[in-house]
């Protein structure tokens, strides 16, 4: 198959078959060096040509040896030709390849076909395939080493009129040639010779030169279509390996991976001239596999090359008549690639037309299919022997299609393209707008690019587009099309795979053993891949097979040098066009055996000596032991006299007993024997090398005696203790026995292990036997738990008994530790070994339990420990309860409380004691029989208007603390306290909860005696569905399931005679809201909506926080999610896509939630197209300065005595205020008991330990230029003394004064 030439500036050429016709006139053509130069830039070339065959457009700066044609070539001007023909284009597919341009040679032929008149442009096809009968003086350019791409036109029809002129315009563009086909084997030499772009930057790093080559390639000339072998040898007498061959051609093309039907590499050695020998054979060579050769060879730090040169010369050949009708012959019908040329069978080189005249077809069939009806076209298929009609019509119909100019593609995909199974092939357009999209399909599947597969590269180089298929299969045979735009081209790719038949067939062979085998078969092309089998498996061919392959042209030999039994079988060779096979007998000289081998019984150290005899003598033998390959050394001595086979051991040993056999080379027949060597069995107890033959051992090792033994045959072994046998399948203790020792085996050795063992040894031989002692040492047992006999607050005593077992030693002494109880870590007392049985410790932390444990000492080590002792505990008493104080006083009860001591001592506190002495006797009367953990006791029982001391004790277990008395006596007489309701924080605002939770609200008081509780709501009295619980100090509101009925203001009254208190608690039950109303479509422009609605009727007792609003297109009713916690109750939806319809639906939300329902519009909203003017709407610019507002008012508030208090309130102001704290109207400056904050608009009063001196009116001032704001509250301090306590406490009655008139004085403020 032809090769495409390379044009200078790296464009592939045309390839136009030849046409049948008359032959072409003589013309010239004549091309200075200039216009020679100027056709390879980016010049529009005009080629006029007049000729009466066929005309196709030729690049002017490469037109290879065409027929004599005037061609006037003009710079800036577009190519012109003229063409007129009568004859149908027919043309074939393009192997990747260049030529390389012969430095001397500037003459070439090239042939110019006709170009369809009815296709504005032309699909350009390599020049290299035209016939060469013209002649063309060209300078020629330097060549580039870029690839071609394979394109296969499909004919079309012949022209009507023949003598019609055609112009052509031909754009010759500077770009790039495409990417090659690499993955071809038969266009291995496309790469062309230059260094690949990624390895341009690449530092090339080359040992240093050496002589290695004895033998070089010398370069040589051959004919396309011939065979070459090039030839390296190295000798290898200093090489301890084979070196490292490579091949070249041009400067970095290595030829190890483009091997094929067209290139092979083979390498044999000789071991008697040591020669390493390296060939390299081209068959079948074309045009653009000439070159520069490089052969490279490496050897560790050798190197040696050398370069030669490949000349391919052209056949000059006259056309042959192509026969249209043979293109569509096929072998398989009905397959999927029915349609596809055999352009084999249409491109060939053809000679002088006027030479074979005769053998163009005298009728033309397109004519004829053209003029024909359809229902005629299979009657002249059978007449004219086309097998293929569908491929016939499908391009035919092709060819009556007038192709439109198109306005997308400068230039269009060609009608068909073919390719090699394997290869590769790229598809080209070219767009006259580079900015339009394309899209490939094949078979109408779009073909869509992915990062990791390569199978399709789609590339682009200016307004060129590229698709390249890679390693191309029978499923690549399909119609692929292009879109840019609404235009559309398509083509049709035809992949070729051609069958190797067999030519001769392999012939029966019948031999015996020893002989040398060999099968010839012939092939019909030559390098053709083929496989050996034999019975149905393939036969290895490497290189320690016994099976080598020899292949020297169509020939292929198997060779068997060596035949054995093993080789009978069936043989066979498999090539894709067929199989071969052929059946091999291997058959066995007959044996004879005159002497067979004898078994025999011999002593240690005997003489040992096995012969017996065989016919034919000539036969080799081998001797086997047990299976094993006997080999002759000093010991063993082989012998073979004509006959005779002898074996001879001069002093047998235990392992020269065994099964002997002798096996004769090549023969299935067998002489065996068997030899018996016998010796009287011995223990060998001196290999233990310990004194008296006793093993000592430490309890809980492991224990492993083996001990040496012999005797042939193996001696029985018996293990016994005293009577007891021990036997090999014990767990713990067992016996084990080999052919050269015995072992007893104790895992895990115990005290009881200790003792004499016996070994007793018996075989036919005799007996023998022997004793070992072995003695097991231990750690003692554990102590007893040590016991704790005196405790102090730090340190404590402790006795214990030693261990009952000492472990076989004396005990040398006692470690102690000890720890806390509740930790695991313990922790050793005494680094130094406690001779006696009781110790000490000190150093504890009181209050904190602690464990002892013991451990025993002998010389093996360290018992385990005891058990722990009993837990004990460093003991003291706490210090006296603080702040005793009375809580409460009736006319026989006082209440006193206190708080807990300020040392309580890690012993911990169990409760306290109370006592009370009646004034005037000294008697202490106990007041609580159990002791009370809590700080507050009430004592009954006492006589009215009493006086009474009382006094505290704190109670562990080191005993009772120092007592903490009262200063003052107690009258025992009720006073009568006011009612106050003590309203916690987060009742003094709104009580929100969700309808269903429940509502539990617990409203402290304070009163005596026990006050009497009213609650109402809204002045009624309250539901049966809530429950009111009260108690002497508070009241409890609970609802179990909350209704939003139960929403409202409650009001709390607390009774003590003629005084009352009360307080309101607000109460609002939530609920989710109801849907939005009047859901709207106010407007609908662009891509946008705007809506509209209003708020919902029900809005769950709670504000609506938001809204949330979505859409659904009318097609699927999908809805999603626009906008959440909108506000506005009007919205424009933006960003909808043009065409749809859109519902929208929304719902509302409060605190609890959204809506369980949504509010969708009625109508639909369709989103059009339209062209539309955005007017931008005026906005004023907002004012926000205003003038202080408090947001969040202060709060009345209770503080504790001598806890911190806090005021918070929150302001809105623009500009900043000022923020003043007053107190009772007089402002608070630098008081080290007040820190002020101020954070977003949050204040904050904080209140160092508050006393009742710091209660009163607190007012928050916030000033700006605008104005000022203020809010006040009132801070009430809890934890002060009544009129009595005071007097008790001993202060001064003007003091008191003062006090009860500031606080009647902030009562009435309330």
């Amino acid at each position: 198959m032809p090769e495409p030439t390379k044009k200078d500036d790296g464009q592939p050429e045309e390839n136009v078959a030849p046409v049948s016709g008359d032959a072409p006139s003589e013309n010239s053509v004549e091309i200075t060096p200039k216009e020679a130069k100027a056709a390879t830039k980016d010049t529009e070339v005009i080629v006029t040509v007049t000729e009466p065959e066929a005309a196709v457009p030729i690049p002017a700066a490469e037109a290879p040896q065409p027929q004599p044609i005037t061609i006037v070539v003009t710079e800036i001007e577009p190519v012109e030709a003229e063409v007129t023909d009568t004859g149908p284009i027919v043309t074939e597919p393009v192997e990747n390849g260049h030529n390389e341009p012969e430095p001397t040679r500037a003459e070439k032929l090239v042939e110019v076909t006709e170009v369809k008149e009815e296709e504005p442009s032309t699909s350009k096809v390599p020049a290299s395939s035209l016939k060469k009968s013209a002649k063309t003086i060209v300078t020629p350019l330097k060549d580039k080493d870029d690839d071609v791409t394979a394109s296969t036109p499909s004919p079309p029809p012949p022209a009507e009129n023949g003598s019609t002129p055609k112009k052509l315009s031909i754009d010759l563009p500077n770009d790039s040639d495409p990417e090659s086909t690499r993955g071809r084997k038969d266009s291995v030499w496309s790469l062309g010779d230059g260094q690949p772009p990624e390895d341009i930057d690449k530092q090339i790093d080359t040992p240093p030169l050496s002589t290695l080559l004895i033998e070089k390639p010398q370069g040589g000339s051959i004919t396309v279509g011939g065979d070459i072998s090039f030839v390296a040898k190295v000798e290898a007498k200093d090489l301890l390996r084979k070196p490292t061959i490579k091949w070249f051609k041009g400067k970095w093309m290595d030829l190890a991976s483009k091997t094929g039907k067209h290139l092979q590499l083979k390498e044999s050695f000789d071991r008697f001239s040591k020669i390493h020998t390296f060939e390299m054979h081209i068959i079948k060579a074309k045009e653009n596999y000439a070159g520069n050769y490089r052969c490279e060879v490496t050897y560790k730090d050798k190197f040696d090359s050398c370069s030669f040169d490949l000349e391919v010369k052209e056949i000059p050949e006259g056309s042959q008549s192509i026969d249209i009708r043979s293109a569509f012959k096929r072998s398989s019908e009905g397959q999927d690639d029915a349609g596809e040329l055999d352009f084999s069978g249409l491109l060939k080189h053809r000679q002088g037309r006027e030479h074979k005249q005769e053998e163009t077809p005298d009728v033309d069939v397109w004519e004829i299919l053209k003029k024909a009806r359809p229902d005629e076209y299979e009657k002249i298929a059978f007449t004219y022997g086309i097998t293929d009609l569908r491929g016939l019509l499908k391009r035919l119909k092709k060819t009556k299609k007038e192709e439109k100019k198109s306005e997308a593609f400068a230039k269009r995909l060609d009608p068909a393209y073919q390719a090699d199974k394997g290869g590769k092939i790229r598809l080209i357009v070219d767009l006259a707008d580079p900015t339009v999209e394309l899209k490939w399909y094949k078979n109408g599947q779009e073909i869509r690019p992915t990062p990791n597969n390569r199978k399709y590269i789609f590339e682009h180089k200016g307004t060129q587009r590229i698709m390249v298929i890679n390693n191309c299969q029978m499923s690549d045979d399909a119609a692929y099309s292009v879109t840019a735009g609404d235009e559309k081209c398509t083509t049709e790719l035809f992949v070729k795979e051609l069958p190797v038949n067999i030519v001769k067939e392999l012939e029966p062979v019948k031999t015996t053993v020893n002989e040398r085998i060999e099968l010839e078969c012939e092939v019909s092309e030559e390098g053709a891949k083929v496989k050996w089998m034999k019975n149905g498996v393939e036969v290895p061919t490497g290189v320690r097979s016994r099976y080598r392959v020899k292949s020297e042209g169509t020939k292929h030999w198997l060779i068997i040098d060596d035949a054995s039994k093993d080789d009978t079988g069936t043989y066979s060779l498999m090539a894709t066009g067929g199989t071969s096979q052929a059946h091999v007998q291997v058959d066995l000289k007959p044996l004879k055996i005159l002497m067979d081998l004898q078994s025999v019984t011999v002593m240690l150290g005997q003489p040992l000596k096995l012969n017996c005899e065989i016919y034919p003598g000539n036969v080799p033998g081998r001797w086997y032991k047990n299976g094993q390959l006997i080999q002759p050394n000093d010991h063993i001595n082989i012998l073979h006299k004509t006959k005779n086979h002898n074996l001879d051991i001069e002093s047998a040993t235990i392992h020269d007993a065994g099964d002997y056999t002798f096996v004769p080379e090549g023969y299935t027949q067998t002489l065996s024997a068997k030899v018996h060597v016998i010796d009287p069995p011995k223990v060998h107890l001196e290999a233990l090398n310990v004194q008296d033959n006793t093993v000592t051992i430490v309890a809980g090792n492991k224990l492993r005696l083996e001990i040496p033994i012999s005797g042939e045959p193996a001696p029985r072994v018996v293990w016994m203790k005293g009577e007891r046998v021990i036997l090999d399948t014990g767990s713990r203790v067992r016996a084990e026995t080999h052919a050269d020792q015995t072992c007893l085996t104790i895992d895990v050795t115990e005290r009881e292990d200790t003792g004499n063992y016996k070994i007793v040894l018996q075989n036919e031989a005799g007996e023998d036997t022997a004793s070992v002692k072995v003695k097991v040492v231990d750690i003692p047992d554990p102590p007893e738990a040590p016991l704790v006999t005196d405790v102090g607050g730090d340190w404590c005593t402790m006795t214990w008994e030693p261990p009952r077992y000492d472990g076989g030693s004396p005990i040398l002494g006692y470690f102690i530790e000890r720890k806390k109880k509740q930790s695991s870590r313990w922790m050793r007392l005494n680094f130094d070994l406690c001779k006696e049985t009781t110790f000490e410790p000190k150093k504890m932390i009181e209050g904190v339990p602690y464990e002892a444990r013991i451990f025993a000492v002998n010389a093996i080590g360290v018992s385990k420990p005891s058990e722990p002792s009993k837990s004990f505990i460093p003991l003291a008493v706490t210090s006296e309860p603080t702040m005793l104080v009375v809580d409460d006083v009736t006319d026989d009860t006082v209440t006193m409380k206190w708080r807990p001591p300020d040392t309580i001592g890690a012993a911990g506190l169990d409760g306290y004691q109370i006592e009370y002495c009646i004034e005037g006797t000294d008697e202490w009367i106990l007041a609580n029989k159990e002791l009370t953990e809590k700080t507050k006791y009430t004592i009954t029982g006492l006589p009215v208007e009493a006086k009474i001391l009382v006094r505290v004790k704190a109670i562990n277990a080191a005993g009772a603390s120092a007592p903490r008395t009262t200063q003052h006596s107690i009258l025992v007489k009720e006073v009568i306290e006011p009612p106050k309701i003590r309203i916690p924080r987060h009742l003094k605002q709104t009580y929100i909860r969700k309808v269903g939770e429940v509502v539990n609200l617990v409203v402290p008081f304070v009163g005596k005696p026990r006050p009497k509780v009213i609650w109402l709501k809204e002045g009624q009295p309250i539901e049966q569905t809530i429950s009111i619980r009260n108690s002497d100090c508070d009241s409890i509101m609970f609802i179990r399931k909350a209704e939003r009925k139960h929403s409202g203001k409650y009001e709390l009254s607390v009774q003590v005679e003629n005084h009352i208190d009360t307080a309101m608690l607000d109460i609002q039950i939530v609920d989710l809201p109801g849907p939005p109303q009047a859901v709207k479509i106010e407007e609908v422009w662009g891509n946008n909506v705007a809506l509209d609605w209003s708020p919902p009727k029900d809005s769950g007792n709670a504000p609506i926080t938001g809204y949330t609003i979505q859409k659904a297109d009318k097609k699927t009713m999908e809805w999603y999610t626009c906008m959440e916690h909108y506000h506005r109750t009007c919205i424009t939806i933006s960003d909808l896509v043009v065409g749809n319809e859109y519902f929208f639906r929304i719902y509302s939300e409060n605190m609890v939630g959204l809506s369980e329902n949504a509010t969708a519009t009625k109508d639909s909203a369709l989103i059009v197209k339209e062209g539309l003017q955005l007017k931008n709407p005026q906005y004023n610019d907002r004012d926000f300065t205003e003038p202080p507002t408090f947001t969040q008012p202060l709060i009345n508030t209770f503080a504790i005595a001598g806890y911190n208090a806090t005021l918070n309130c929150s302001v809105r102001a623009n500009p900043r205020p000022k923020v003043i704290w007053m107190k009772n109207k007089i402002t608070i400056i630098d008081d080290p008991r007040y820190r002020m904050f101020s954070n977003q608009g949050v204040c904050t009063l904080e209140i160092r330990k508050p006393s009742p001196f710091d209660g009163g009116v607190y007012t928050c001032k916030a000033v700006n230029d605008l104005g000022e704001a203020h809010v006040d509250c009132k801070l009430e301090v809890k934890g002060g003394f009544t009129f009595f306590e005071l007097m008790k406490r001993g202060v001064p009655l003007h003091l008191i004064d003062k006090y009860m008139n500031e606080s009647k004085t902030s009562e009435k403020s309330e």
